[in-house]
């Protein structure tokens, strides 16, 4: 059974840092795209952060450009997200997912992942 275990969620102030990782067992990884999205009390899950199985290109949304980084280990099937100059907006639970069956959805689309973490919170006060 696939299962992605997300880790690293805490509370921090307002221009510090958390590195997010998102473990993955049951299946190898290297070669399924990759996303974190994060979900704020009372809104919709949105996009946060994307790496491609081949290049490891990388897809951000606007507000964290610059301050986040996502990245993979595939030795250790693992993808990352750090984050950086964190903002209180950035408050919420952040979700990891995996697109297994080869979806042709944006990578920025919660329709493209197939396979969701459990989530880990992040609370940034400030």
């Amino acid at each position: 059974q696939v299962r992605l275990v997300e880790s690293g969620g805490g509370l921090v102030q307002s221009g510090g840092s958390l590195r997010l990782s998102c473990a993955a067992s049951g299946r190898t990884f290297s070669s399924y795209p990759m996303g974190w999205f994060r979900q704020a009390p009372g809104k919709e899950r949105d996009f946060v952060a994307a790496i491609n199985r081949s290049l490891g290109t990388t897809y951000y949304t606007d507000s964290v450009k610059g301050r986040f980084t996502i990245s993979r280990d595939n030795a250790k099937n693992t993808v990352y997200l750090q984050m950086n100059s964190l903002k209180p907006e950035d408050t919420a639970v952040y979700y990891c997912a995996a697109d297994l069956g080869g979806s042709s959805w944006s990578l920025m689309s919660k329709r493209r992942y197939d396979t969701w973490g459990q989530g880990t919170e992040v609370t940034v006060s400030s």
